[in-house]
């Protein structure tokens, strides 16, 4: 009966083990399709920036980091749309200001 019992036990420990494994493998997967593309936007903008234009990406990664991904995004859109060539820094400059000016301020008036 204990030699039953045992058996069980191990089937029992070993299928709640496979359980928590099942979910780790997808997880896994996700995260490396995303480390993936990561690093797959990081080369694409790095053909595109020159080195100060990086350096001011990096910091505005730094400040705003959900910023700094939609202009990574947006680079990238205007590079395989065929507009975008290797950019400079006050190229750069220039789309951050159209991409800025583009949002409204909003003002909080306290009465």
């Amino acid at each position: 009966m204990s030699d039953e019992l045992e058996r069980l036990r191990a089937a029992r420990m070993r299928e709640l083990a496979m359980q928590q494994s099942g979910g780790a493998p997808e997880e896994a997967a996700r995260q490396a399709q995303a480390q993936a593309m990561e690093e797959q936007v990081k080369k694409i903008v790095k053909q595109l920036l020159d080195v100060d234009a990086q350096s001011r990406l990096a910091n505005i990664r730094l400040a705003n980091p959900d910023f700094a991904r939609q202009v990574e995004i947006l680079l990238i859109q205007l590079y395989q749309s065929g507009r975008l060539a290797k950019m400079g820094d006050e190229q750069f400059k220039a789309l951050l200001l159209k991409i800025k000016s583009g949002k409204r301020d909003t003002k909080i008036q306290v009465r």
